[in-house]
């Protein structure tokens, strides 16, 4: 049972500064791999919580996409595991459930690529394709497995996989999680292994209902909380547009003409805003994929592919597919659409400025989204500077509401067009 009162955040790891891998007390199949990534120093997450995850505690991580939170439980489960190996056949030991089928591949290919000089076998089951190979590696035996909520209770539901023997469970991305629905399934995949095990939960955001569900399922815990990516957002160029919703694909494409644009990330509210900017940049010259949920998974892992290899140097996404994506080198990221919640902004600007380089995060409001562009500005505490004319305008003080004055309406602001309604 947990020792820390309902609803409050357990006791926070120390801080830690390490300067090597080689001091967190990991082995040598598993710094190998490592050296074999380019990696030569930990995040201050990864830093934080290998020594406590090494030791078996149960762990509450408050971290973004980015931060490197993935490394920070898969290389010391891998090395717990490996330390212990277990006889044929393989019964499932690790079990790591995210909230998308991109971050469970994502999180399966880390696994693979940490545990390359380690006998362990890892394996990914999501839905939205065939079950069929997926089956075939649960029956030759696996010790680490990622799956999508729906998907994984599917086959347990089916008889092809038991969850009896895990030692390890990870819930990644519980914020979302609960954003998607998937809590009650979260709560059935818990109640289907042993009740003796480590538990290890990450969240992007930590408000009440996911600290309830850590109080549910952590014994113990030790938290571990690396600073928001609002807070963060030194190496961000953060800008606003204020632009005719009708004149945004002629803004878009101005921008993307720019020989600073190498690789952009465009976020559109829905899947046909998505399909319909694609279309109207290709009619204009500009190659752009589109990501999103009506896509089957080998064409999001395609369009995926392209834009990783700059074949395709313009994603355009909804947050639900790129949710968890880890790409980068991400020069521009392009808030299209403004979100309803001031939080989904904080998390797609992020996939911009990783790894302490810069990056460039612009938006576009039309007149019906100022409420969220103020909604937005409270949350970071700052206002956004506007570009009129190509001018980079930033505020002299950070008073807010920041936007048109009242009782007006916005003009389009980029470069040498203007326009009122």
């Amino acid at each position: 049972m947990t020792i820390h009162k309902t609803g409050a955040f357990p006791s926070e790891a120390p801080k830690r500064t390490v300067d090597s891998f080689d001091a967190l007390n990991l082995s040598r199949p598993i710094l190998r791999a490592i050296a074999e990534e380019g990696y030569q120093a930990p995040t201050p997450i990864q830093a934080e919580a290998i020594p406590h995850v090494l030791l078996g505690r149960d762990l509450m991580g408050c971290a973004q996409t980015g931060t490197g939170k993935t490394a920070a439980f898969a290389l010391p489960i891998l090395q717990r595991l490996a330390a212990a190996p277990a006889d044929s056949p393989r019964p499932i030991r690790a079990l790591v459930l995210t909230p998308t089928r991109e971050l469970a591949s994502q999180v399966h290919e880390a696994f693979r690529a940490y545990g390359r000089h380690t006998r362990l076998r890892t394996t990914v089951v999501y839905g939205g394709v065939s079950q069929g190979s997926q089956v075939r590696a649960l029956q030759r035996g696996v010790d680490i497995l990622v799956a999508t909520p729906g998907r994984l209770l599917d086959l347990m539901g089916q008889g092809c996989l038991s969850l009896h023997a895990v030692e390890a469970f990870v819930l990644d991305e519980a914020d979302r999680m609960f954003d998607m629905g998937f809590i009650h399934d979260v709560r059935r995949v818990v109640a289907a292994i042993p009740a003796h095990r480590q538990t290890l939960l990450f969240s992007a955001t930590m408000p009440p209902a996911i600290r309830t569900l850590a109080d549910s399922i952590l014994r113990d815990p030790i938290a571990v909380r690396v600073a928001p990516e609002s807070a963060r957002a030194d190496h961000i160029e953060q800008s606003v547009y204020f632009v005719d919703r009708d004149r945004k694909p002629d803004l878009l494409r101005e921008i993307l003409g720019d020989d600073s644009v190498t690789r952009a990330l465009v976020f559109t509210r829905t899947k046909h805003g998505a399909d319909r900017l694609v279309r109207q940049l290709l009619r204009t010259g500009f190659q752009a994929e589109a990501i999103h949920g009506n896509k089957n998974q080998n064409a999001r892992e395609r369009a995926l592919a392209r834009f990783r290899t700059r074949e395709t140097p313009v994603l355009v996404a909804t947050d639900l597919a790129a949710r968890g994506l880890d790409i980068d080198e991400v020069s521009h990221v392009v808030n299209f659409d403004l979100p309803d919640e001031p939080e989904t902004y904080v998390h797609r600007i992020g996939r911009t400025a990783r790894a302490g380089a810069s990056g460039i995060a612009l938006s576009f409001c039309a007149f019906e989204e100022r409420a969220s562009l103020h909604a937005i500005e409270r949350l970071i505490r700052e206002p956004l500077p506007v570009i009129r004319n190509g001018v980079r305008e930033v505020p002299a003080a950070p008073a807010l509401p920041l936007g048109p004055a009242p009782g007006t309406r916005p003009v389009v602001v980029y470069r040498t067009r203007r326009r009122r309604r």
